[in-house]
């Protein structure tokens, strides 16, 4: 790594957590940051365990939280929060009130109105924040956002988007029942499930699109194996400028280990985008035709840059690469915002277009109760 490496501190994800050794790969796989500290469990045995098999010093590994943000500034350039996502608004509103620059994984938070209190002390403490929503680090699905902005598609006028799972019905080994977080056993305003994954989905809308989400209706459901808690969503939505989406997402679908899927249709033609073959984007246009575009065609405006080429066409990037797209593009941001106070990377998300997804959770689960159309928070009166 070189001096201009960027340093680390971790707030949760702890060695034995899935998120957490995702974002120490992906955070240095292109040398862009350094991992140097950290508060990674509560549990002392495994925050220790995290700090030596990941080459942290044990002078900087912290018991709580509280001491690593008093003991850190000036030492590193960003925090990365990655507990339990109830726990986010308390300690990235400390982190921004204290002057770190925070990376925070999705969801931002629990409900809008503490979205929107974490967005009040950006803009009061003029804090970095950026949340990260991994799947639109692929480098297909920015190449299609491209290809979209180009007009090849025309106007938007629908985007079928789903992600199904079946993590929360299926029967592991000597027929053990799904075990999850004790975090995600329970549902508050808006059911985990939502924040889990109805948060991607609105966000690769809006990569796509500027319109705004107006009004949804939707069903939930509880298919699976645990009791009281909505593991299956579906949902019309109303957007501005006249486009129409259809939302699915769940973790009772067999069959389906994350069955990402993005359809895209205009005036002049079609895309889809499946993260199962992520190298590939399929595209049909208003005279019958079909085409494949991969990251090794001639036509790509973004996918041949050397950064999205780690590995030869043919040798496909996934999910970890896509992750750590992300953290390029966070250096490259924090770097800006360090020299100029703002940021400009159409790659980098922030807490406005998480705010806006929670609210558009919160609708979706009032509509479910309601059984009728639902606004979108403050969008509704648009």
């Amino acid at each position: 790594m070189s001096s201009n490496t960027l340093n680390l501190a971790f707030i949760g994800g702890a060695i034995e957590s899935a998120v957490g050794t995702t974002h120490k790969i992906s955070s240095q796989m292109d040398g862009r940051w350094r991992l140097v500290s950290g508060c990674f469990s509560t549990d002392k045995k495994s925050n220790a365990r995290t700090a030596e098999s990941w080459g942290v010093n044990p002078d900087r590994l912290y018991d709580s939280w509280h001491d690593l943000l008093l003991s850190e500034k000036d030492k590193i350039d960003a925090v990365v929060v990655l507990t339990p996502t109830p726990s986010h608004a308390e300690i990235v509103c400390s982190a921004l009130q204290q002057g770190y620059p925070v990376i925070c994984e999705k969801a931002l938070a629990v409900s809008s109105a503490d979205a929107k209190k974490i967005r009040q002390t950006v803009e009061e403490h003029h804090g970095y924040l950026a949340v990260t929503y991994n799947y639109t680090g692929y480098t297909m699905l920015r190449e299609l956002q491209k290809i979209i902005q180009k007009g090849t598609l025309g106007k938007l006028n629908q985007i079928h988007i789903e992600m199904p799972q079946e993590g929360f019905a299926r029967i592991g080994k000597n027929n053990s029942l799904p075990s999850p977080q004790e975090w995600r056993l329970t549902d508050n305003e808006i059911p985990t499930t939502s924040l889990d994954l109805g948060v991607h989905l609105h966000h690769i809308i809006s990569f796509f699109s500027d319109a705004k989400p107006i009004e949804v209706v939707a069903i939930n459901n509880n298919f699976g194996l645990i009791e009281d808690i909505v593991d299956n969503t579906m949902c019309i939505a109303r957007y501005t400028d006249n486009l129409d989406c259809q939302i699915w997402f769940g973790k009772t679908a067999f069959g389906h280990s994350n069955g990402l899927r993005v359809r895209v249709y205009g005036t002049k033609g079609s895309a889809e985008w499946f993260q199962m073959r992520p190298e590939e984007i399929l595209l049909h246009d208003n005279k019958g035709h079909k085409q494949i575009i991969e990251r090794s065609s001639v036509d790509v405006e973004l996918a041949d840059e050397l950064r999205y080429n780690r590995f030869k066409a043919g040798h496909p990037a996934g999910f970890i690469e896509a992750f750590a797209n992300h953290y390029y593009d966070l250096a490259d941001s924090l770097i800006e915002f360090k020299q100029t106070g703002k940021t400009t990377s159409p790659w980098v998300f922030g807490a406005d277009i998480a705010e806006e997804g929670l609210q558009m959770l919160e609708a979706i689960t009032r509509s479910a109760a309601k059984k009728t159309w639902e606004p979108v928070g403050e969008i509704a009166s648009l």
